[in-house]
Parts: C-alpha cells; structure tokens; sequence
C-alpha cells in the first residue's frame, strides 16, 4: 500500500480506534512515528506503544488510554502541517493549544517535541499535529 501522508493515517487509524473504543491499534512503523508516539506518551495521551516485527517488516502498536468513566483520553487530533503545505513555526511564535489544555507536536532540529518543550528550548520546527 502507498500512502502519501504516514503521519496523517497514524493520525486517522487512532482517531478510528478510539471512537469505537479499541483498546490498541497497529500501524506500520516509522521513525518518526515512533518520535511522535513518544511525545503523546509522554505527555499522557496513550498508555504506552511497542514496536514488534513480523519477518521483515516493523509496526507499532498503540496503546490507547481511556479515563475511568470509559471515555477517552484523546478527544481531538488534527494533523496541521501535510506534505503539501508545511506549516512551520519559531518558538515564540507556538501558542499553547487550548490554552494549555491541549499539545503541539513540533518536528525540530532537537528531534520530535511538544509545544511546551518547543518554548523552554527556545526552538521552532514544522508543527505535526495538535491533541487535545
């Protein structure tokens, strides 16, 4: 399979995965997937996610966090930045998402930040996608 945009089906097997309330989802692997996903974990969107290889080829499993009531940690994700109109911004130019309830995910020279790490850093980078 072809797929011109990764990051947006990363993006879009997660969003489906959660709307009918999937306890994880498969994706084939990329570094910066991998990046990305770290940022979420860090920041307390998903439980955790694993790299496994069948063969050949890598995919990543995610593992998705859902509140105690049953709902979903991940109520927004929206892709920003897509291989046909990059969206870059300098540090002080990335304003909180949801003042401050939400997350930017910046692809940097420093490798794959949050937003609020992107300030403290004082670096700038292509912004990936926002959760909230």
């Amino acid at each position: 399979m072809n797929i011109s945009d990764p990051i947006a089906d990363l993006l879009t097997r997660v969003r489906n995965a959660i709307m009918v309330h999937r306890p994880s989802v498969m994706a084939p692997y990329s570094r910066q997937k991998s990046n990305l996903l770290e940022v979420l974990k860090r920041e307390g969107y998903i439980k955790n996610f694993e790299i496994v290889e069948d063969g050949k080829k890598k995919n990543l499993i995610v593992y998705l966090k859902y509140a105690d009531n049953g709902s979903p940690v991940i109520s927004e994700l929206h892709r920003i930045s897509k291989p046909g109109c990059r969206i870059y911004s300098k540090s002080e130019e990335i304003k909180p998402v949801l003042n401050g309830i939400g997350v930017s995910i910046v692809t940097t020279a420093q490798g794959v930040l949050s937003d609020r790490e992107c300030r403290e850093k004082k670096v700038g980078g292509e912004v990936l996608c926002e959760v909230w």
